[in-house]
């Protein structure tokens, strides 16, 4: 009887309605997610409107890239071809409709035109001036353009000194930030906190304000016209790799390298074997983030290479191919899509090592 009770009760509860203040808050809930997806879409897209733009101007045609009357995507007037000749397609409106006719003989007052659907009927006779119809277009994807570029700018070449000059620098950079925030985060000596201070206040230091000493100095060793002066200061690592790589060793625990202690390790074989297994994540980071700051740069390799166009990485080239091919913003486009495919892969394949080790190095501390 009591069982019975309960279970009609439960029933009861379950057949009762849901309060006002629950179906409110469940709305709003609703809502908040609706409204932050479509946001969060909407940003999206605006931030992506430029790349897309760039990838349908990579795909035109150079006729269509300079007419500022041409349709957003890719394509060209279309033609018909009639008595050997290829005759453009134009919309003529006859008889209260418009329709896509080929003209055969222009003329100010009067063009004749033939119906591509229907050649064999004759040509038909349009009173007016032909310059005021507008053209018809059909879709045209000159895929040519990124051969052309690829030709034009010698990628391998200049894909081959941006890889060295990321490669190289990208093992000395990350072996030495690793090592100075090894030693900032673990090693107690005096003024430790003053050094780090000083040498996180170097990110603040404009390049510009360093620049021509720098620049004099590496003239007067003979260094300007070659890598040296690019790669050699790199080897030292920068602050910034210091400061990300400290942050995440600071979550390691220090009873692992107390026990490679106790097994008779000394700081540099527990930094190998303990510490830099365990910051995967840190330093692939720190090395992508290197390899796209190498990747791109510009200026340095604009001052202290000369102009020597023989050795120029990727982001030099494309100026230069900028300059020479400044009517043809498709093969600019072009190059552009070109130089983005290695760092785009590196990228797509790592990320998820890479936010990782951004979200512990940085975000979280």
């Amino acid at each position: 009887m009591a069982t019975s009770t309960r279970s009609t009760e439960r029933r009861n509860m379950a057949q009762e309605p849901e309060p006002e203040w629950k179906v409110r808050e469940r709305r709003r809930t609703i809502l908040l997610k609706l409204g932050t997806t479509v946001l969060a879409t909407a940003i999206l897209v605006v931030y992506l409107m430029p790349m897309g733009y760039a990838f349908v101007t990579s795909v035109k045609t150079t006729e269509q890239s300079s007419d500022p009357e041409a349709p957003i995507l890719p394509s060209q007037p279309a033609t018909f071809e009639y008595e050997g000749e290829e005759l453009e397609i134009l919309l003529v409106p006859i008889d209260g409709e418009t329709r896509s006719l080929a003209i055969v003989q222009p003329g100010r007052q009067q063009s004749e035109f033939v119906d591509p659907d229907n050649p064999g009927a004759g040509t038909i006779v349009w009173e007016g001036n032909w310059r005021q119809l507008e053209p018809v277009y059909e879709s045209a994807w000159a895929w040519g353009n990124y051969q052309d570029a690829w030709d034009f700018i010698n990628f391998p070449r200049m894909i081959f000194w941006t890889l060295l000059y990321a490669t190289v620098t990208l093992i000395g950079a990350v072996s030495a930030s690793a090592l100075v925030a090894y030693g900032f985060a673990r090693f107690r000596v005096p003024g430790r906190s003053v050094l780090f201070m000083v040498l996180i206040g170097t990110i603040i230091l404009p390049p510009a304000v360093v620049l021509i000493p720098t620049y004099a100095f590496f003239t007067q060793i003979g260094w300007v016209g070659t890598w040296l002066p690019l790669i050699i200061p790199l080897m030292f690592g920068n602050a910034y790799n210091v400061f990300l790589l400290r942050q995440y060793f600071l979550t390691i625990p220090r009873e692992m390298e107390q026990a490679a202690a106790v097994d008779g390790a000394g700081p540099l074989r527990t930094f190998i074997q303990v510490i830099l297994p365990q910051a995967v994540p840190a330093l692939t980071a720190v090395s992508l983030f290197h390899f796209f700051f190498a990747w791109n740069d510009f200026f340095n390799p604009l001052i202290f290479l000369a102009g020597n166009r023989d050795i120029v990485p990727i982001a030099v080239g494309l100026n230069f191919f900028n300059g020479t091919y400044v009517n043809q913003p498709n093969l600019i486009m072009a190059a552009s899509f070109i130089a983005l495919i290695i760092p785009l892969a590196i990228f797509f394949f790592s990320q998820r090592i890479f936010l990782s080790g951004i979200v512990v190095s940085g975000a979280e501390k």
